[in-house]
């Protein structure tokens, strides 16, 4: 599932490439697309209408209409976002095509959400109305990149309750937008095993892991995010991401440590997810 530096990469070419574009036309294939909805409700949400920015918490894409309401997007598994020119022949899958007006230089554009496995959705809401409407988002944690995220922000997280530290970053209502790539990857930065209590870190132990949380983050995302080999995710424009190349520990189980090159990363399951860590490193 593409994760937050995966979804910022795609936020980024929104931003560059769709604001203060005008819908012209809104087809909606597969219905399962817009399940939380209907298609009739996304037709007529964002047909003739501007968008106004590009934002995004946790895994959201959140894109803010001139009508006062708001385009959501998530990707799920295998959800795709992508800016072609209009007429392009549709790659099977293809969900939604939004028709993006033209400008005096730059033609009209489409705008594909893609989804084999249809776990994805598009929908659009009311901002005020988002407890109602979309509560997963309203009840999200704290976005470590798109907001203020301090130590002691960190600090009191952790000390919320006892949980494994795997569990604690994938809890997406505590902090947004990590899944299993960066928690493996953010762990292995801060030298903390995945099955730690959050609760027993030592003030130098929380220092490292708010700086692992950013730097793993913001490194991934100016490589683009990860495209594994399933090569689902791409960005806008069809490109894949490089920071798979950076990973010190996700996916290499059983593999020698690139970091220490003594150890052996482990494979294990902790919270119901697979995780790789090496012992050595991470005390």
């Amino acid at each position: 599932m593409p994760e937050l530096p995966e979804v910022e990469t795609v936020r980024r070419g929104l931003a560059s490439r769709v604001v203060g574009r005008r819908v012209e036309h809104v087809e909606v294939g597969r219905e399962r697309t817009v399940r939380r909805t209907s298609r009739e409700a996304l037709i007529a949400g964002l047909t003739d209408t501007t968008i106004v920015s590009a934002d995004r918490r946790g895994k959201y894409l959140l894109c803010p209409l001139d009508s006062g309401e708001t385009l959501m997007i998530h990707l799920r598994m295998s959800g795709r976002v992508l800016v072609v020119p209009a007429g392009s022949p549709r790659p099977p899958h293809t969900h939604v095509a939004v028709r993006l007006a033209g400008a005096p230089s730059r033609p009209p554009e489409e705008l594909w959400f893609v989804d084999p496995r249809t776990f994805g959705e598009v929908v659009v809401y009311d901002p005020d109305r988002v407890a109602v409407e979309l509560p997963e988002l309203a009840r999200l944690g704290v976005d470590p990149i798109a907001e203020e995220f301090t130590r002691r922000q960190l600090r009191r997280l952790l000390r919320t309750r006892s949980r494994q530290l795997k569990q604690f970053l994938l809890d997406q209502h505590l902090v947004a937008g990590i899944g299993n790539i960066y928690a493996d990857e953010i762990l292995h930065a801060a030298r903390l095993r995945p099955q730690r209590p959050s609760d027993s870190l030592s003030t130098m132990a929380e220092a490292r892991l708010h700086t692992a949380v950013l730097g793993v983050l913001n490194a991934a995302i100016e490589a683009g995010g990860s495209t594994l080999r399933d090569a689902q995710y791409v960005d806008l424009f069809g490109s894949g991401g490089s920071y798979q190349e950076a990973h010190r520990v996700y996916g290499r189980g059983g593999e020698r440590c690139l970091t220490c090159g003594v150890g052996w990363v482990r494979r294990i399951v902790v919270a119901q997810r697979s995780t790789h860590y090496c012992a050595r490193c991470q005390r």
